[in-house]
């Protein structure tokens, strides 16, 4: 297994690095985010997405885990750092004004 061998469904294409940057964006934004003082369900979204993202990481890629939990897991995933990303705009934007 390389890091750029897909990962779960093949359909989807995601390979262990893109797992891997996905994780790491998701424990910034956690991190972000409680400091940020965010609202506790964004909160509670970035940290379980980061958490399984983790935790899939220590497996083997053809795992039945991460096979089941993958590709959910990354529309997950990228759903609650949008989110993030909305709030966090939305912020900036309140103290500028």
């Amino acid at each position: 297994m390389t890091k750029r061998e897909p990962l779960g469904s093949a359909d989807r294409g995601e390979t262990k690095m893109d797992l891997s940057h996905l994780r790491r964006e998701a424990r910034t934004a956690l991190e972000l985010a409680v400091i940020a003082l965010a609202p506790s369900d964004l909160i509670d979204r970035l940290a379980s997405c980061a958490g399984l993202l983790e935790a899939l990481g220590e497996l083997p890629a053809q795992s039945p885990p991460v096979v089941a939990l993958v590709p959910d897991l990354v529309e997950r995933s990228r759903a609650a750092l949008a989110k993030w990303d909305e709030w966090q705009k939305e912020r900036l934007a309140r103290g500028k004004a």
